[in-house]
């Protein structure tokens, strides 16, 4: 255990090891989600709080007026696979015509290794959809974790950690990863208030999802210090 803690303030800052921190926080809470769903003792919860985002008088109605469910359908547009691929390609693009071939390999990488995983956990766990209100958008897949809130946070929060690197502006820093958080959050919400995911498939999909962002920004720093990946400050 010495051996690692030492390997570990060798080789990633004071700002990696807490991400580490986080990281495993936030395994801990998918892996603590995720056994609450399959023991089926979050029914309560996520009925209750997807009943909460429908008209007391009629549960097929989401509430609030037109304009807020057609706001919600494009919030959670943002955490599709295809505005997140398109969005992860121009990315990608910019960042290696900006010179930093081994950022634009690597954020590929991040993102890839994302979607996979979620995949996965998706097979995995095989739980259905939401059955208690209509759907407010096309779904086709399982429902834990939600793909759009997981994506959205990896997707999300990698962009906006490589991005961040390349500036030394702290204001900068700040709008970036604000920006992706409150994305995340947006999409995740939108989903829940469609009806077309349970409360703790959106947590799962941010615990994991988020996990999985800071992993790759804190492997990014280590590559950094070696001189694998550019430092990239402008």
């Amino acid at each position: 255990m010495k051996r690692i803690i030492a390997w570990l303030r060798g080789h990633i800052e004071l700002g990696g090891l807490i991400g580490l921190l986080v990281v495993v926080t936030c395994v801990w809470g998918f892996a603590g989600i995720a056994d609450e769903v399959v023991a089926g003792d979050t029914a309560r919860f996520d009925e209750t709080i997807l009943l909460a985002l429908r008209a007391p008088d009629d549960i097929t109605q989401p509430l609030g007026p037109a304009w807020v469910q057609e706001m919600m359908r494009d919030l959670s547009a943002l955490g599709g696979i295809g505005f997140l691929t398109l969005l992860t390609l121009a990315t990608t693009i910019w960042l290696w015509l900006g010179k930093n071939h081994r950022s634009a390999i690597y954020l590929l990488f991040a993102v890839g290794t994302g979607v996979a995983i979620s995949s996965f956990a998706k097979s995995l766990f095989e739980r259905p959809r939401p059955d208690l209100v209509p759907h407010g958008s096309f779904v086709h897949t399982a429902s834990f974790p939600s793909g759009h809130s997981m994506m959205a946070a990896v997707v999300y929060l990698t962009l906006a950690v490589m991005i961040a690197r390349l500036h030394d502006s702290h204001p900068m820093k700040v709008f970036v990863i604000t920006l992706a958080l409150f994305l995340m959050i947006g999409v995740g919400v939108s989903r829940v208030y469609l009806g077309v995911h349970w409360p703790t498939d959106v947590l799962a999909g941010w615990s994991l999802g988020t996990a999985w962002a800071l992993l790759c920004w804190v492997l990014a720093g280590v590559l950094a210090r070696r001189g694998v990946l550019s430092s990239g400050k402008s």
